[in-house]
């Protein structure tokens, strides 16, 4: 541990853990892909022990358009540890979440006639994206819009529910969390991600600093919060380190590099944080690190994974913890030997690549679908209990 996680206290843990059947996280896997899965209990068969958490990415997003209310309370009520707000800013400086600041593909904006104008061209991250954008929105004007599934193609389901809810702000998910927090019993926890911190910073919108405030504000920035705060950048965690007491998270892509570094001539890539060395730098401004999950469990020329990488370990001996991402159910994002059938969009075996890296020693992961993520962990752990016993 460095000193600076030492000074903060327990970072992420959760208490109490639910305990649920093998057979649980395999029937999960027959529920039909547009079927809502049922609830998870929170109050069943507790086992009192420190479990590996699990993180509801961008809400129940396997089940509901991410990002919504709906979706984040959905995956509260399947057990989730954490939920994930990524957060933009708007033209006013309200943090809301939204997976990018374009919104065209989240939101029916191009439903709108009076925002047409506003569809424009812009330079993210090196890269010309074109849309509708939320630093062009007042928080007033955006309240107007309506939520849709990001991925209509591979989740249909989830498009009966398009229309129905508004773009929330990190305020409302604290609220959210509050009161689901108190209705079941438990503390649950907010991941939340600061999408494109450079640009924000290029266009005078600063995410760092409001974020600090609404934690603050809402009695979230102290040692023990249940609050950890991710960048695929580096230098705002490093700002963040000095401004916050809650835990930091350095997100690691497969690729590529962070763009706050390559924008500033720095030649350091991702595959270079995630060196012992790398490794040892992060740990001096973030308490985990958040690989893409192939670093973990690499994958063979088939598709395939087996043995992990020593990814964890290194990471562990460097005073982190670890978080993969992201797991999601259809068969396309799945490993090739834990596909189930040819269709690329029908649920394969979500509970085995869950155990996989349960195996290979996370601390935590990232799941568009909670319910079936919860019950392979609980199974997983009573598993291990049974066999130490």
């Amino acid at each position: 541990m460095t000193s600076r996680q030492i000074s903060r206290g327990p970072t992420l843990r959760r208490a109490l853990v639910t305990t649920a059947s093998a057979s649980l996280a395999l029937g999960a896997l027959a529920t039909s892909a547009q079927a809502d899965p049922p609830s998870h209990d929170p109050t069943a068969d507790r086992t009192g022990t420190t479990a590996p958490l699990v993180i509801a990415h961008r809400g129940a997003s396997g089940y509901r358009p991410e990002h919504t209310l709906e979706a984040y309370r959905v995956a509260v009520r399947m057990g989730a540890d954490y939920i994930e707000p990524d957060l933009v800013s708007t033209k006013d400086g309200v943090l809301v979440a939204r997976h990018e600041n374009e919104i065209g593909g989240t939101t029916d904006v191009a439903d709108h006639p009076e925002f047409a104008e506003r569809r424009t061209t812009k330079t993210i991250d090196g890269h010309a994206v074109t849309g509708w954008f939320t630093e062009d929105f007042t928080l007033a004007e955006l309240k107007t819009l309506r939520a849709k599934e990001r991925l209509p193609q591979v989740r249909p389901g989830n498009t009966r529910y398009d229309g129905r809810f508004e773009v929330p702000t990190l305020e409302e998910v604290i609220r959210l969390v509050k009161r689901e927090s108190g209705r079941c019993g438990r503390r649950i926890g907010i991941a939340p991600e600061t999408k494109h911190p450079t640009y924000f910073d290029s266009i005078g919108l600063s995410l760092e600093e409001p974020l600090v405030r609404t934690l603050r504000r809402n009695g979230l920035d102290r040692p023990g919060a249940r609050v950890v705060i991710q960048s695929f950048e580096t230098g705002n965690l490093r700002e963040l380190d000095g401004l916050t007491r809650v835990p930091l998270a350095q997100l690691v892509d497969g690729s590529g590099a962070p763009y706050d570094l390559e924008a500033a001539g720095d030649s350091t890539t991702y595959a270079d944080l995630v060196t012992p060395v790398g490794l040892a730098d992060v740990a001096s401004y973030a308490d985990w690190v958040a690989p893409t999950k192939d670093l973990v469990l690499p994958r063979d020329g088939s598709g395939a994974i087996g043995a992990p990488s020593s990814l964890v370990d290194d990471a562990h001996a460097a005073g982190l913890r670890v978080v993969t991402w992201t797991l999601r159910r259809e068969n396309q994002f799945l490993p090739s030997n834990l596909r189930v059938g040819a269709d690329p969009n029908a649920p394969g075996d979500l509970a085995g690549e869950t155990t996989a890296f349960l195996d290979a020693g996370v601390d935590a992961l990232f799941s568009d679908n909670a319910d079936i993520a919860v019950d392979a962990r609980d199974a997983w752990v009573a598993s291990g209990l049974g066999a130490t016993s």
